[in-house]
């Protein structure tokens, strides 16, 4: 029982020291009033270093990995039906979340920031992709403004150094260390997020009073009802689509472990090896479980697209702007499945996502990012319920579609 405690404890760790610090900052913003303000500095001191630690941070991510790609991978009828349950299933979550909020609108009796929206793209829909995709000088891609188009150069620079073959040997390694050195600076960083987003949150409820909490509190209890709806109905649908009623009664007879491992460690990766073992139990292919869980651990998270269009839209609202216009809704979408991609090899990578929505929309950074970072911690243990328990029942997808696989 001790050992279960302490394990516990070491599992949530960093989301126990961020609540500590957002619930001691708000006492503080409660009975010291406007004099809190003298904190302030503290918050933006932290977001200024996690603001100028992203872009070199997703560079590296991003290049090393690419670079570090087996040239002979060959995408077969494997990983090309994988990919393609791995986007249904993050769209589907992503929908789902969608309907919630349009079923339970969120509406805020307060507009949590008056600073004006940062300019973005205007023109044509051509010009405005062309902008969000690209920069016309180099320099500009060092600028979170640009975050998509980073994204991009970043695949590219590591195509290229995979394609360049051992005259890019030094090159990759490089890369490799480069991407070891900001994963650690990140980990610095974050070890300050108590203090910085305990004193952004003592700020914000020192200027907009106890009413502050009423932000967070509805959002919340729909994003929990609307993920507790999808692990039920929809992974039991996806199992149903795998192989009919005996592939449902496998699925959800051998699921309660990686489950239960999932909310214990609030880790997608940790939870890979429950999910292997419990996929070898459902009679799941060696060479189907072995990639597809593997690989989903760090690309598939339905929980994490879920999260993404709850925090689009807390943004859009808190910034009395509209949600409901079809190309917003359709720009959330793709936002959300390159924020589930990107984020599975970074480490607080949820973070990284968040700026980028912020950035596609023109919200004011320094305003938006320390909201969708505390959405962010308080929805993390069942986000990462639904990102790695949802590998299992993939994995039975694709091994029905490409294995013909029958239970």
């Amino acid at each position: 029982m001790e050992t279960k405690k302490i394990n516990f404890i070491k599992n949530y760790s960093s989301i126990l020291l961020l609540l500590g610090g957002i619930i001691a900052g708000s006492i503080l913003g409660l009975v010291f009033g406007k004099d809190i303000e003298i904190i302030k500095p503290i918050g933006d001191i932290f977001l200024n270093l996690l603001f100028t630690a992203i872009i070199p941070l997703i560079f590296f991510t991003i290049t090393s990995s690419i670079a570090n790609l087996e040239q002979t991978e060959k995408l077969g009828r494997l990983f090309v039906v994988m990919v393609a349950v791995f986007l249904v299933t993050l769209l589907l979550s992503a929908i789902v979340m969608i309907i919630a909020v349009y079923l339970f609108p969120i509406h805020q009796n307060i507009i949590v920031s008056k600073v004006p929206l940062e300019n973005i793209a205007t023109g044509t829909v051509g010009d405005q992709i062309a902008q969000l995709v690209t920069t016309n000088d180099f320099f500009e891609l060092l600028s979170r403004k640009s975050m998509l188009a980073l994204i991009i150069f970043s695949f590219l620079i590591g195509f290229a150094t995979l394609q360049s073959g051992e005259k890019g040997e030094s090159f990759k390694s490089f890369l490799d260390s480069g991407n070891e050195v900001m994963k650690q600076l990140l980990n610095i960083i974050m070890k300050m997020a108590p203090i910085g987003l305990g004193a952004y949150f003592a700020y914000q409820v020192s200027f907009y009073g106890p009413q502050l909490f009423g932000v967070y509190a509805k959002p919340l209890g729909i994003y929990y009802g609307a993920c507790v709806f999808y692990f039920f109905v929809f992974f039991s649908f996806y199992a149903l689509v795998a192989g009919g009623k005996r592939a449902f009664v496998v699925f959800w007879t051998n699921n309660i472990t990686p489950a239960l491992t999932a909310i214990g460690t609030c880790s997608s990766i940790a939870t890979i090896p429950a999910n292997l073992k419990a996929a070898e139990k459902m009679g799941i292919p060696a060479h189907v479980r072995n990639v597809v869980i593997p690989l989903g651990a760090p690309l598939h998270k339905d929980g994490s697209s879920m999260s993404s269009i709850l925090k689009i839209t807390v943004l859009f609202t808190m910034f009395g702007k509209d949600f409901t216009e079809p190309s917003t809704i359709l720009m959330a979408l793709g936002i959300t499945v390159i924020v589930s991609i990107v984020e599975g090899g970074i480490p607080n990578g949820g973070y990284i996502g968040e700026v980028l929505a912020i950035t596609v929309y023109g919200f004011p950074m320094a305003e938006a990012l320390p909201v969708a970072m505390i959405l962010g911690t308080l929805v993390d243990p069942i986000a990462t319920l639904l990102n790695a328990n949802g590998d299992v029942i993939s994995s039975m997808i694709v091994s029905r579609f490409s294995e013909k696989t029958k239970w």
